[in-house]
């Protein structure tokens, strides 16, 4: 099936479930952060399953369910959960919801994750604003022909991560008094953690922290017109900074510890979103 296709036909089935208002504001949560989903209200929540055309994950903190309905009195799409290039999907598939989002009116997209933190001065539980990244996985989810109907052929990736919604996302921090950390996020493929080497490398380059999502949503989200905002949950110091494993239970956990100001920062934000 030719994309444009999938994307209206998955776009249709949505639109036969909602009742309201269509939403103009995206939400991706990541391992951990779906909580958020369930402060919806009015919400239909649809299984990833019975989704025309939508992949789903087997990441342990992905529910895999869509969740549509009022957030502080924006009508919302988020996703409990996202797929991964690391399970073996396309990025087509990967950024598929990205695309429906679009069809259906989606204007800001709010992109969250769990990840590593490379930058020393910052600790497990800290909330970091993604204000640029690093695509090291060496593919993109544009390569391929070009669909003028999706958005163009060469993109200006230099404000990917939005600077009113930057800015919007510190001044409800500073309100809230919560600490948020800045800093450049890494696109690592996974499934396996980065080696101590590779983080002293990313470290150098420029990267204040280190995950396997997000960036293939943001250029794609970018490639439509849709503004982006980053949010990382750094629920654990990279290899090499502390002697001691790395386990996706910690990203769960500490994931879990921060849900509160998580939640807190998002739901301030999406009420200050004009």
């Amino acid at each position: 099936m030719h994309k444009i296709e999938a994307i209206n036909q998955t776009k249709e089935f949505l639109q036969s479930k909602i009742s309201g208002a269509k939403p103009t504001l995206g939400l991706i949560l990541g391992s951990g952060l779906g909580e958020l989903a369930n402060e919806i209200q009015n919400a239909i929540v649809i299984p990833y399953s019975d989704i025309p055309n939508f992949a789903s994950s087997e990441a342990v903190g992905h529910a895999n369910e869509l969740v549509i309905g009022d957030l502080n009195e924006k009508t919302v799409i988020a996703m409990k959960g996202r797929f991964h290039y690391y399970e073996g999907y396309s990025l087509d598939q990967v950024t598929f919801p990205v695309r429906v989002m679009k069809a259906l009116g989606v204007e800001k997209l709010i992109i969250t994750n769990s990840c590593g933190a490379v930058n020393e001065s910052f600790e497990p539980g800290d909330l970091m604003l993604i204000t640029d990244h690093l695509n090291l996985v060496s593919t993109n989810p544009l390569i391929g022909k070009n669909d003028d109907d999706l958005g163009p052929r060469f993109i200006d990736l230099s404000t990917v991560y939005n600077k009113d919604m930057r800015n919007l996302a510190r001044d409800v921090a500073n309100g809230q008094e919560l600490t948020l950390r800045e800093g450049v996020y890494t696109w690592w493929s996974g499934p396996a953690y980065e080696t101590p080497a590779e983080i002293r490398m990313i470290r150098t380059l420029g990267g204040d922290a280190v995950g396997m999502s997000t960036v293939p949503e943001a250029i794609v989200a970018t490639h439509a017109g849709i503004k982006v905002l980053g949010i990382s949950c750094l629920t654990n110091m990279a290899a090499g900074i502390l002697d001691q494993p790395l386990t996706h239970e910690e990203v769960i956990i500490t994931a879990g510890n921060v849900r509160s100001k998580f939640i807190s920062l998002v739901k301030g934000i999406i009420d200050s979103i004009d």
